[in-house]
């Protein structure tokens, strides 16, 4: 039987619910393709949204940012934790309709709720930069230097525990209305996805250096369908 997340008033969508996904597996597909999320906080009452770097680790969330920025100070007053909601999203295709109002796009996101925490532990701090330089190229943790101990007191972790989450999902082409479907305009789905082009060596590299087999090409997990 496939893992959930348990559904809360906070997870629950208040429109199209059809399209709520709690399943460990769809959660984690996307949050692993993602390379950015946004994380929203309240400062000083003022609500604010910043994107930034994400890693999952298990069932824990990696948020990158430094020492000095407004989520991380936040974070490190309160011992029960920052409330933060971060947002994840991933765009498949443009959905294009015979009506304007029908128009939508195909897409996977999530949304976690929970109390963010500053990650103090040093050999915790370790795994979550790791992961968060394997989030974005696969194998590259093991193929560059490691944070020293200046710059790991430079850089900043929130964790957030994977509890209260949902993943929403749209797929499929356009959905018009009967008396719509005969008028003349085009109607279907543009898919988009993340293309990386050839990579260019550093001016500096030693010729000696050959490009990775992680490069050789890199690319994103791509979706089976839309």
């Amino acid at each position: 039987m496939a893992r959930t997340y348990a559904r809360t008033d906070r997870t629950t969508p208040t429109r199209y619910r059809e399209r709520a996904r709690y399943d460990h597996e769809t959660v984690h597909r996307i949050l692993d393709e993602a390379l950015i999320c946004h994380l929203g906080y309240l400062d000083e009452g003022s609500p604010v949204v910043l994107p930034t770097t994400h890693a999952r680790h298990r069932e824990v969330l990696y948020l990158h940012g430094s020492t000095g920025s407004g989520p991380m100070l936040a974070a490190a007053k309160d011992p029960a934790g920052l409330p933060v909601c971060v947002t994840v999203s991933l765009i498949d295709g443009l959905v294009l309709a015979r009506s304007a109002l029908h128009h939508s796009l195909a897409y996977r996101s999530v949304i976690i709720r929970g109390a963010a925490r500053p990650v103090v532990d040093r050999g915790e701090k370790r795994v979550a930069l790791a992961a968060l330089v394997d989030h974005v190229v696969s194998g590259r943790a093991a193929d560059s230097r490691p944070p020293n101990d200046r710059e790991l007191a430079m850089t900043a972790v929130l964790a957030l525990d994977l509890v209260e989450v949902s993943a929403k999902v749209r797929s499929g082409g356009p959905v018009d209305d009967p008396e719509d479907l005969a008028l003349p305009y085009w109607a279907g789905v543009v898919p988009l996805s993340v293309t990386a082009g050839s990579p260019q060596p550093a001016g500096d590299l030693d010729p000696a250096v050959s490009l990775p087999p992680y490069l050789r090409p890199y690319r994103r997990t791509a979706p089976t369908g839309i």
